[in-house]
């Protein structure tokens, strides 16, 4: 595939932009970000008729088309993520191929990443409010719970595993909706992956106990993951920050995780105690289902018969990034 380029800055088009347009009915607007495996763009799906849809595509970088391992993986991402439609999950349309080079066509997310929001607040030294941490932690939950209960068309039990959920894979629109993105390490049952006792996939500060030592993971380590992303959110604190995996080994067996009220003294109890069960070390003593963990914090917000809602987040968002027009994409 020749380079991806604004067809905005070319007057005329280039001959390579148009066979990219004509050949795969998306027209690439501009770069949006750079990832390790690959590029993201801010695009349009073309049809009949002037019919514009638009979308992000994703492009696997040239580099990685030599790594098996790594092209699997962006595949499979693809074809895992297709049939997960929920609201709080990035919706995939289309997985193509240009001259060699795949592209997945996503949902486009006019957003913010989790990582974004609470830096902004760090920035200012303060903290996110409480509620709508709880509120966005929440709606990652019900994604999660999906994803986690999943079965495929004939019935069978996906079994999938996120084995990656950070904050820079939590986006927040700006008009409210909150998106757990980027299945790439995603593991399901009916995808070939590498063995976990002998390949650790994941970021090592959001990995749960089961993860880091190479044992099997399931569910509950993104539970795990989950909790530590909402103590961050908090706190302003990571619970782990190591470099390497020995490290996260040894500051998950000697020290305990503390309180967060001892960082924030008036976090509420009720929110604390939900937050520390999904940071239980023993799996059995976590919330054992995404749904659950979720449940329990709407059950914290909404105890007052009022609390957070997509409207309030969105409003809230613009108050955090005035500037944004959340309306234009270019």
């Amino acid at each position: 595939m020749a380079p991806l380029s604004s067809p905005q800055t070319e007057s005329p088009k280039s001959e390579a932009t148009r066979e990219f347009e004509y050949r795969t009915r998306c027209r690439v607007i501009r770069k949006i970000a750079d990832g390790g495996m690959g590029s993201v763009y801010l695009g349009e799906q073309l049809g009949d008729a002037g019919f514009t849809k638009t979308v992000a595509l994703k492009v696997i970088k040239s580099d990685r088309l030599q790594d098996g391992m790594a092209l699997q993986m962006f595949l499979d991402e693809a074809r895992l993520t297709a049939d997960l439609v929920h609201t709080n999950i990035a919706q995939v349309h289309n997985l193509g191929m240009y001259k060699g080079r795949y592209f997945i066509v996503m949902e486009y997310l006019h957003a913010k990443t989790l990582s974004e929001y609470l830096a902004h607040f760090l920035r200012i030294d303060r903290l996110p409010p409480t509620d709508m941490s709880a509120f966005i932690i929440s709606r990652v939950a019900r994604g999660l719970h999906y994803a986690h209960t999943k079965r495929d068309r004939f019935g069978k039990p996906l079994n999938i595993v996120h084995r990656d959920v950070t904050p820079s894979n939590v986006m927040i629109d700006f008009r409210g909706a909150v998106k757990l993105t980027d299945f790439g390490i995603a593991k399901a049952l009916k995808m070939p992956k590498p063995d976990e006792k002998r390949v650790i996939m994941g970021k090592y500060p959001y990995m749960a106990p089961e993860q880091a030592a190479a044992r099997t993971t399931d569910a509950r380590t993104d539970i795990f993951a989950l909790g530590l992303v909402l103590y961050e959110q908090l706190t302003g604190t990571r619970v782990y920050t190591p470099r390497t995996r020995r490290t996260l080994i040894e500051q998950m067996t000697k020290y305990k995780i503390k309180d967060p009220r001892k960082i924030v003294p008036d976090l509420p109890d009720e929110l604390v105690e939900i937050n520390m069960k999904a940071l239980e070390k023993d799996p059995d003593q976590r919330w054992q289902s995404a749904r659950e963990f979720g449940d329990r914090l709407e059950s914290f917000m909404y105890s007052k018969g009022y609390g957070p809602t997509n409207e309030k987040l969105a409003d809230h968002v613009k108050e955090l990034w005035p500037h944004v027009d959340v309306d234009k994409f270019e």
